[in-house]
């Protein structure tokens, strides 16, 4: 490759792959992305594409103007700087050029095609390329144009602003044309445009915005030097598009709906950059037989002593065999073929570039161990390998969703499944999760309950690291904060997005951890990518995808509808980067004919360039335990009332319900009925009630007073009704809940319960996290689950259950009345039938001794595992893992 950087389509058909699965170090672009904005932008000005544009760019030109501080008059803008280049000798028409070299090679086209006679003046490669300007100034003559890069490409290298600027006043009469097309990826430079009547300095918009495809950059220079610029160029120069995202990009302040700040966008662009080329210098220096040059800016100048590979021949070796483009530089005046450049790009693009060099090049030391000369550390290449060690990312795979509940978990889970049945070490991974309905592992850790279920269908353990932050909102604006499994504290949202720089560290460490123990991670997002106002203080979705360098799939909900248009409408907030994550979509809960879908899946690839992956069908019962309140409050809880003789179960719904779950197993009973109810006129009669967990006792105790759900339960209970509380419904069966540490509410204050059981709660500090085995003593049946709370509760009745550790749990206050703290007392499918065939007898009913169900989430695993293999394009699920 020669001429230019960049030239992606051709490097494509070379060898024979798409554009976009090359990875382009050879354009020095900012690897930031475009600003999030762009998309939206140019939507909305696509209706002015059947007007011209400003033949006089006029808006855009004044925002130039107050940028930098200069006169409009002294601005002309071009179709990128190289627009411009190519019209400055002509207009100038300068006795010669004198061009320092190596610089970038249209300074010498442009002058060549003005017919102007050049020189050059070499840049020593032993000074670093640094120029010698006392040497410049004495190679200048009357009417001389002079023309350097600051900084300059290929080298990267920035002249003293203050020594330039003596030596261009120095030489008024002749002329100097300085290029700051990379000036904008320094922090602090202050541009020399204006400083001078024989100045001109170029300046390119599209490199540091990252639209090179756009074409935008402009000319600083005289006003009556920029009138005749002017005056010989053709009309409609810059396009509107162009025009508007320029204007848009000098904005002073933040865009509108957009919420874009230029200085913001450039400080991050600084931070990524400063830090990647730090990284870039450091491990290329630990590679044999390469030498990296100092640089200032987004690209590094290499050069390879491999007497057996040079710069030109690595080019085609990364491009042929790692579909890695870089650009030589033996076109370049006063370089040769062992000198090559790199953009500075992501971590993830960086490092794959290292472990490719690396290959070739320790190959091709063959027998020579011995690193080259002036690298530090002098040790052999074996043990540079081993310091350099670039740590490859486990496979893993992201699923995204279009918003909470689409079937991110269950599908996280059924893919588990699946990798495990194909042999495959697999573990699933959210970063944060908000719920309610939580778990606690064996070790006293508390996770989401949705990461246990896809543990269980990979076999595993529960562990915190694969739930690392789980948040337990307990107000409308605060949530408790777990994090590794143990609270840290309430947090409202101001306070957490705060916290989130040490949420992160400790989110990262947990994934390194657990990845180092599988082979594939199954990582899944939350609510979904596309919330804007998130966007900057992600940790669960994209950011997340890109630590781990996982490919994503987003996954809608086509039941609720809209699902291609929120498929689009998400790639179109999606910054480049993030879209570059994404693979394609999976389309979740359809009834019906999949063949109808055959025209949208077509829409959606020709619009996003992006496959559909699977469409998975709507499953009315699937068995495994919902992962959050969206589903229970949906009524997805809610049965059908049974044709045979049954018992009714009712379960209040309270505001702050947590851990309703506990219910699931009598779901799967064909003799129970359970009813979801929020209020007094849907209570009935029903031969049981159950009080569920609670995140906020005093305020659910308030909704119970105001619905008068709390004398209708008293009253059911006098009426023969069996009223069960577990853990908050436990709380809430006694007289009185003190919280004195302020918890769950703010006043510090108690309050009253309901007084049905003689027993009082305060909520401690610490909290009780442990799992737990016994007795259930009524029944003499075998119990097992978790506690999670902060309540201590003491009061006068028969004890519920006896553990194995010998500590007991819960109150009876008679045969209908009891509550106890332990979470999933009904999965025990002995007790759970002996407590239905109580209620049975209650009721006149006789028993039932069989056919009970049993509460086993294995074939519930299975069979999901099974629909979603026929139904997923799992080949490409295996190539988009590197499996």
């Amino acid at each position: 490759m020669s001429g230019h950087g960049g030239n992606i389509r051709h490097l494509a058909r070379k060898v024979g792959c798409r554009p976009e699965e090359l990875i382009d170090f050879s354009a020095n672009i900012n690897p930031l992305g475009p600003p999030h904005f762009l998309p939206g932008l140019i939507t909305d000005h696509i209706p002015d594409l059947i007007h011209y544009p400003d033949p006089c760019s006029t808006g855009l030109t004044e925002k130039i103007a107050a940028f930098f501080s200069l006169n409009p008059q002294q601005v002309v803008a071009g179709n990128g700087t190289s627009d411009i280049l190519f019209q400055i000798p002509s207009i100038l028409q300068p006795k010669r050029a004198l061009i320092g070299v190596p610089s970038y090679i249209d300074y010498e086209t442009a002058c060549s095609k003005a017919a102007i006679d050049i020189a050059y003046f070499p840049l020593k490669s032993g000074d670093g390329f640094q120029p010698d300007l006392e040497q410049l100034s004495d190679s200048i003559r009357p009417g001389d144009l002079i023309i350097l890069g600051q900084p300059n490409n290929p080298t990267g290298r920035l002249i003293d602003r203050d020594r330039l600027l003596a030596l261009i006043r120095n030489h008024a009469d002749a002329w100097f044309l300085i290029d700051e097309a990379f000036a904008g990826f320094i922090p602090s430079y202050q541009s020399i445009a204006g400083c001078a009547d024989n100045l001109l300095v170029l300046y390119s918009l599209t490199k540091i915005f990252a639209v090179p495809g756009l074409r935008l950059g402009f000319v600083a220079a005289s006003a009556d030097l920029c009138r005749r610029l002017r005056e010989n160029s053709a009309p409609w120069r810059v396009n509107t598009l162009a025009q508007v995202v320029g204007e848009a990009c000098l904005s002073t302040s933040d865009i509108g709906s957009f919420a874009f700040s230029p200085h913001r966008y450039l400080e991050l662009s600084y931070q990524l950059i400063t830090q990647e080329r730090a990284f870039l210098t450091t491990s290329l220096s630990a590679l044999p037989d390469l030498f990296p040059f100092p640089s200032s800016v987004n690209f590094l100048l290499l050069r390879s002593e491999n007497k057996k590979i040079s710069g030109a021949l690595l080019a085609e070796i990364l491009l042929s065999d790692h579909h890695i483009a870089i650009r030589p530089c033996g076109d370049y005046q006063n370089l040769d073929n062992r000198y090559f450049r790199i953009a500075v790009r992501t971590r993830t693009d960086n490092e794959q570039l290292i472990q490719a060099l690396q290959q070739v090049l320790l190959s091709s030391a063959g027998a020579k161990k011995e690193s080259r000369p002036g690298v530090s550390g002098k040790k052999n290449v074996r043990e540079k390998k081993n310091n350099l060690v670039i740590q490859k990312k486990k496979p893993a795979l992201m699923l995204l969703g279009t918003g909470s509940d689409v079937g991110k978990s269950v599908l996280v889970a059924a893919l588990g499944r699946i990798l495990l049945q194909d042999g495959v070490r697999v573990a699933p991974f959210k970063a944060q999760n908000m719920s309610l309905n939580s778990y606690v592992t064996r070790d006293g850790g508390e996770m989401g309950r949705a990461q246990v279920v896809q543990a269980q269908a990979c076999r595993l353990d529960p562990d915190v690291r694969m739930n690392p932050i789980l948040l337990k909102p307990n107000s409308d604006v605060g949530s408790q904060i777990i994090v590794l499994g143990r609270p840290v504290g309430n947090m409202n949202v101001r306070d957490y997005v705060r916290y989130k720089k040490t949420a992160w560290q400790k989110v990262c460490t947990a994934y390194d951890s657990l990845a180092s123990e599988h082979d594939v991670l199954l990582l899944e997002g939350a609510g979904s990518p596309g919330e804007v106002n998130l966007k900057s203080h992600d940790i669960v979705n994209t950011r997340m995808a890109g630590y781990a360098g996982a490919g994503a799939l987003l996954v809608g909900d086509i039941d609720r509808g809209g699902v291609y248009a929120s498929f689009i409408g998400h790639l179109a907030v999606m910054d480049p980067w993030e879209r570059a994550l994404l693979a394609g979509f999976v389309v979740n809960r359809f009834r019906g004919d999949e063949r109808l879908l055959g025209d949208a899946h077509a829409y959606l690839l020709d619009h996003t360039g992006k496959p559909v992956y699977g469409v998975i069908p709507f499953i009315r019962e699937l068995g495994l335990p919902q992962e959050d309140s969206v589903g229970f409050k949906a009524g997805l809880f809610s049965s059908t009332r049974p044709d045979c003789t049954h018992v009714e179960v009712v379960l209040i719904d309270l505001p702050h319900i947590s851990n309703f779950t506990d219910i699931e197993p009598l779901l799967m009973e064909e003799d129970v009925f359970v009813r979801i109810v929020s209020n007094v006129r849907d209570l009935g009669h029903p031969d049981a009630i159950i009080l569920p967990g609670s995140k906020n006792v005093a305020a659910d105790l308030a909704f119970l007073r105001s619905s008068g759900l709390d004398q209708a339960i008293v009253q059911a209970a006098n009426n023969d009704s069996e009223i069960v509380g577990i853990c908050g419904g436990f709380q809430l069966l006694g007289r009185r809940v003190t919280d004195p540490h302020g918890l769950e509410s703010t006043s510090c204050e108690s309050c009253v319960g309901l007084g049905l059981l003689n027993m009082d709660t305060e909520l401690a500090a610490e909290k009780t996290l442990t799992r737990k085995q016994g007795t259930h003593l009524a029944s003499g049946c075998i119990v097992h689950g978790y506690e999670i709370h902060h309540g201590i509760s003491s009061g006068d009745g028969a004890i519920v259950l006896r553990f194995d550790d010998g500590s007991a749990c819960g109150l009876a206050g008679g045969d209908g009345l009891w509550g106890t703290y332990l979470h999933g007392i009904f999965d025990a499918d002995g007790f759970r039938r002996w407590w239905i065939n109580r209620l049975r007898r209650k009721k006149g009913c006789d028993e039932r001794t069989e056919g009970g169900a049993v509460y086993d989430l294995e074939p519930a695993l299975d069979r999901l595992a099974d629909l979603v293999r026929a139904q997923l394009d799992m080949d490409r699920v295996y190539q988009l893992l590197g499996l």
